[in-house]
């Protein structure tokens, strides 16, 4: 299994992202196109057969990975002005993971699943029902 990580560009936190996920899908809910998760990336991934039917998006907000997202499917396609570009359809639930450093990169990279931090709720029970500033700050102190 593979994955993708890539910057959350304007979340400082996981709940803006969470608002965010939530006012993009009301949006297309009143509108005529099918409801459903997606993020646009410009490129398409060459290895998106080890990606869908398990892989997920694991996404860095504020210098650490912070959660994830499953990935369902990857569709490319070539936007209005020729250029190809790739959607990326994800499961809108967004999973907690084990806060983990990770510098600023551009675009997305992969993920492999041994590298891939686990789910909070595994990692540490109960951890998710901690504010985000409180888990941050243990982490920091290697607490979590």
């Amino acid at each position: 299994m593979l994955h993708l990580i890539k910057l959350c560009v304007g979340c400082d936190s996981v709940k803006d992202l969470q608002d965010w996920i939530k006012e993009k899908l009301k949006a297309r809910k009143a509108g005529a196109r099918k409801r459903e998760r997606n993020h646009t990336t410009r490129m398409v991934p060459k290895r998106a057969d080890e990606i869908v039917g398990g892989g997920s998006l694991y996404w860095v907000i504020r210098g650490q990975i912070m959660c994830r997202e499953r990935i369902l499917d990857i569709r490319p396609f070539t936007d209005k002005d020729g250029i190809g570009r790739c959607r990326l359809v994800l499961d809108p639930k967004c999973i907690l993971v084990e806060p983990r450093p990770r510098s600023a990169f551009q675009g997305w990279r992969y993920l492999e699943d041994k590298e891939a931090p686990r789910d909070l709720s595994r990692a540490a029970p109960g951890a998710s029902k901690m504010p985000e500033q409180m888990r941050r700050e243990l982490r920091e102190l290697g607490l979590l």
